[in-house]
């Protein structure tokens, strides 16, 4: 785990709102990111490269108030670290985005098991790792858990095993909910359906697709319901996605 930001200096944002966004670097988590940060908030994104990270921040102008952390979000001492680097550098965590994830794009029948280890450990346990590791930190600000699903986790597709995933996603939502509420934290399930993002591997899926900014727009309304109000899920489909 390794960590970096322009600055520790929280001066100017000591009131601001804190969020961690793992795999934040690129696609939807980027997108969130840059959306808090243009408002005044501060943000930690992690990923597990590095050299993306510091790119990413470098494309934004090493702004004050983003810390980048190296990491894998399947691995607990990685998540618990990001979380440990978030309270060091703020003194707070009000939010947390659960988007790191990925598909093989192959199938149950025909598909190489070779890399669905990666892919379950990343979608279906690195939420709960997050979830874990940053509860404490939220019962103190009463804050937020944000889990980027799929419509895939609504939908059952022939095959799909990175669906079988995002189902898990939709479980551990509610799952989280029943539990967490009485601490006074939110829980929303964002569950976009086809997105422009390097999710794709650039073989894009016909028809109109939403941008990463459009979900953006959605994760970062959810994160800025009145206090007390706890939106629990959102399905977000461009017009003319039929499933």
């Amino acid at each position: 785990m390794s960590t970096s930001t322009d600055s520790t200096d929280t001066t100017n944002h000591a009131e601001s709102p804190v969020t961690l966004i793992t795999g934040g670097a690129t696609g939807i988590g980027a997108a969130v990111a840059r959306q808090l940060l243009d408002a005044g908030g501060r943000v930690t994104v992690t990923g597990r490269r590095e050299e993306r990270l510091r790119a990413f921040a470098d494309e934004l102008g090493n702004p004050e108030g983003l810390l980048t952390v190296a990491g894998n979000a399947a691995e607990y001492a990685d998540v618990q670290a990001a979380v440990d680097a978030t309270l060091k550098a703020y003194g707070r965590l009000d939010t947390v985005v659960a988007n790191a994830g990925f598909a093989t794009h192959d199938s149950v029948a025909d598909g190489d098991p070779a890399g669905w280890t990666e892919m379950v450990l990343t979608n279906v346990l690195g939420p709960a790792l997050l979830i874990r590791a940053s509860v404490d930190a939220l019962k103190e600000t009463r804050g937020r858990i944000v889990l980027v699903g799929s419509v895939a986790g609504f939908v059952n597709t022939p095959g799909n095993i990175y669906g079988a995933t995002k189902w898990a996603v939709t479980g551990l939502a509610e799952n989280t909910r029943r539990q967490v509420t009485e601490f006074g934290i939110g829980v929303t399930l964002i569950a976009p359906g086809r997105v422009e993002t390097p999710f794709w591997d650039g073989s894009l899926p016909p028809g109109h697709l939403l941008t990463a900014a459009q979900i953006a727009e959605s994760v970062v309304w959810a994160l800025r319901r009145p206090a007390g109000v706890d939106v629990n899920t959102v399905v977000v489909r461009p017009v003319g996605q039929p499933n």
